[in-house]
């Protein structure tokens, strides 16, 4: 067993070299197209609501998607005859909220939440008309549905009635009356047999509360033998449904952790350990027969952050441990602010794809979803890639037949700004490589990834081409300089270097621009919070050393720093040496004494200590705001990034404009003329960049660099997976013309 387990520790802790790329294949799953619910809204309905994609599935033919949408009470259809450009094909209206949905022949089957609070449970089974979308049945369950699977002689429809516990109640603490069961009926012609229904009574199986079993998902094998996962109680339950009898049931068990990180202090240190941590399994899949994997959540007492392979006899024959969360740190995909548990993985998948069984597993707060080569057996699986979507991907379903797989996400964070829920479209091709991840890191000195996420700033190296540096902003504690090697595919970022004050790391810093000082070493800018009432910070210069100590902290005047607003610092960079060496600032937005729809550049000379500026007129939208994100040296003048707040099919300006400094003096501050304003001229629209990999928009392209070699390079800033799907695009541009 330990050589079983040693199989699923990250091969960074063992000391050996990966990648997060795909390993020996030669295909792989690529993104063809990314589908907003909020385009399958019925007629009337309000478009500022809540409206999500949960849990998804197909139709036999598997041209039309058919998600749960839960705050709506409906599900969608997506036509996807097409796959590569799914279309809007309608809604099904329910008398609650639904949760799964099963398809037979030309039914959907609909588990549907009626509940009027946790403590009285009901709900009932929804039959669907494919050909109609019309609800003609309804089957009463006796308490809330969850998952729903059918077998695949389509002999059995089984139903996990959770009876889901209140958080609110006793801290969520269970048990909490009246308890779930497994519930199921036969199918016969194609069509489920109302009074054939059976409910098999799952207590006293439990050592954690066995009054109260809390099924949370099940899988049926083609021996028609459901497995059910009891993910409060750390349970598994194995039903011979022929007989309705439990013939196994087994504690899912522990796991210890180590190598992860367990401090809540903004920052990602892989140092910690955990120990004899309930796995807490949520979603279950049958590999085989014989076998079964589960996305182990931990999501009351766990945090036990991957995912498990059992027999039926309850024998783990693989665990994978933390391996896929340094994955996620490797790909700068690791949800830090939720360190106490982690990647938190809840859906699963499997399907045979050509000769190969395929494990699909997603973490629901790192936004990914892991994809494997089952090896048979106890042999370990092999990591294959991972893929982008949406935020929170729960639902997850492979179409081998149409060489399709697909996840549903969630979350809708439109109110915020934010995206909404989508639905994602996977493709395997053959002889492809995986167009994700861009960007990675290497292993550092300890041999585990170095950490990563939130890039806001670039500059090249002058001398070596494709060599970068970047920065992350304030999510996180730290302030660090990542070097990044360009020239490999995906980009790796190789070394990290934390900015330091009086021999400690710097604090209360949000880096958002780095230039490289013709004298070696740094300038760096942090963006102030000013309108903070409490720990409110200033926008600072920062001259740094190589190794990262802050030389000096330059605040601006206090008659312009009172000029300014929650929108300040977001790019710096250099011209000249010695005496005439100008440093120059981006400001992100209008201040105070800006004229509406102008932005400041500032121009700062360290020989004299003095402060000019420059004015860059901003275009319009009429949604959201513009500003600038980046400034960088380009023949007499800049390239900056300027782009609107939006996300996804909001989007609209995200572009390189150059502007030529020839002529202009900057205006002193507190002199009474009037700076000159920049006259622009666009380079590069970004947005069909930022729609090539086929997800959606990400709205802020925030970095730019041209290296030695005179090739350009973009990169978007994650927020570091908070509110975010995670996703980081690192786009090569070539020689700008």
């Amino acid at each position: 067993m330990r050589k079983i387990l040693l199989a699923g520790v990250s091969a960074a802790v063992l000391g050996l070299a990966v990648t997060a790329s795909a390993q020996t294949t030669n295909s792989a799953f690529n993104r063809i197209a990314t589908f907003n619910v909020i385009d399958n809204l019925p007629a009337g309905a309000d478009p500022a609501k809540e409206t999500v994609s949960e849990i998804i599935t197909f139709t036999e033919d598997g041209k039309t998607l058919i998600y749960s949408d839960s705050p709506g009470k409906r599900i969608g259809f997506i036509d996807i005859t097409d796959p590569a450009a799914p279309k809007p094909a309608g809604t099904v209206a329910l008398d609650g909220e639904p949760t799964t949905t099963v398809v037979i022949g030309g039914k959907a089957y609909v588990g549907v939440v009626t509940s009027e609070k946790k403590s009285k449970p009901s709900g009932h089974l929804a039959v669907v008309d494919l050909a109609s979308k019309k609800v003609e049945d309804k089957v009463d369950l006796g308490g809330q549905p969850d998952s729903i699977a059918k077998s695949p002689d389509g002999s059995y429809l089984g139903v996990a009635i959770e009876n889901e516990r209140d958080e609110d109640v006793n801290d969520g603490v269970i048990p909490q009356m009246p308890p779930g069961n497994f519930t199921y009926f036969e199918v016969k012609n194609g069509r489920v047999v109302d009074d054939s229904k059976k409910v098999v009574d799952l207590t006293g199986l439990a050592a954690v509360a066995p009054t109260d079993p809390e099924p949370e998902y099940l899988d049926i094998n083609s021996r028609n033998e459901a497995v059910v996962t009891l993910q409060e109680n750390n349970h598994i339950v194995i039903i011979d449904l022929p007989t309705g009898k439990v013939t196994a049931n087994f504690p899912a068990g522990t796991v210890d952790l180590d190598h992860i990180d367990t401090k809540k202090d903004r920052v990602i240190d892989l140092s910690g350990s955990m120990k004899a941590v309930p796995r807490e399994p949520d979603t279950v899949q049958w590999i085989d027969d014989n076998r079964f994997v589960t996305a182990n959540e931990g999501d009351w007492k766990g945090g036990s952050r991957g995912f498990t392979i059992f027999d039926k006899t309850g024998k783990a024959l693989f665990e994978s441990g933390p391996a896929p969360e340094h994955i996620a740190v490797r790909l700068g995909h690791y949800p830090d602010k939720r360190n106490k548990k982690g990647i938190e993985m809840e859906g699963a998948e499997v399907a045979t794809f050509g000769n190969d069984r395929l494990i699909f597993v997603a973490s629901e707060r790192g936004s990914i979803v892991f994809v494997y080569r089952d090896k048979g057996g106890s042999e370990a699986p092999e990591f294959l890639q991972v893929l982008p979507g949406g935020i929170g991907p729960e639902g997850l379903i492979a179409i081998p037949g149409r060489d399709l797989f697909v996840t549903a996400a969630e979350t809708d964070l439109r109110e915020d700004g934010g995206i909404g829920g989508i639905v994602t479209i996977y493709q395997r091709q053959p002889g492809a490589k995986p167009a994700y991840p861009t960007i990675e890191s290497a292993n550092g000195p300890d041999g585990l990834p170095i950490w990563w996420s939130a890039l806001s700033g670039f500059a090249a190296d002058p001398k070596e081409a494709g060599k970068l540096y970047a920065v992350t902003d304030s999510a996180y504690s730290q302030g660090r300089i990542l070097t990044v090697d360009a020239t490999a595919t995906p980009a790796k970022i190789t070394a990290a270097t934390v900015l330091t004050k009086d021999g400690k790391p710097a604090t209360g810093l949000d880096l958002e621009g780095i230039a490289v000082r013709p004298e070696g070493g740094f300038w760096a800018v942090s963006e102030g919070a000013v309108e903070k009432k409490e720990n409110a910070t200033q926008n600072l210069l920062l001259q740094v050393n190589a190794d990262g100590s802050i030389a000096q902290e330059i605040a601006l005047p206090e008659a312009l720093a009172a000029q300014a607003t929650r929108f300040g610092f977001e790019g710096v960079a250099v011209t000249g040496s010695g005496a005439d060496e100008t440093v120059w600032i981006a400001v992100q937005r209008e201040w105070k004494d800006d004229p509406k729809g102008f932005a400041k550049i500032l121009a700062y000379k360290p020989s004299d200590k003095s402060w000019g500026y420059v004015r860059y007129p901003l275009d319009k939208t009429e949604k959201g705001w513009v500003g600038l994100s980046e400034i960088t040296p380009y023949k007499d003048g800049f390239i900056v990034i300027e782009r609107d707040s939006l996300i996804g099919p909001e989007a609209k300006l995200k572009k390189l404009a150059y502007v030529s400094l020839k002529g202009m003096t900057p205006a002193t501050l507190g002199s009474e003329v009037q700076p000159p304003v920049l006259a622009k001229t666009e380079v590069k629209d970004l947005l069909p960049l930022l729609k090539a990999p086929h997800g959606y928009v990400l709205d802020k392209v925030e970095s730019f660099a041209i290296d030695a070699a005179g090739n350009a390079f973009i990169v978007t800033d994650n927020d570091g997976v908070d509110d975010s799907s995670g996703e980081t695009q690192f786009i090569s541009l070539g020689k700008l013309d």
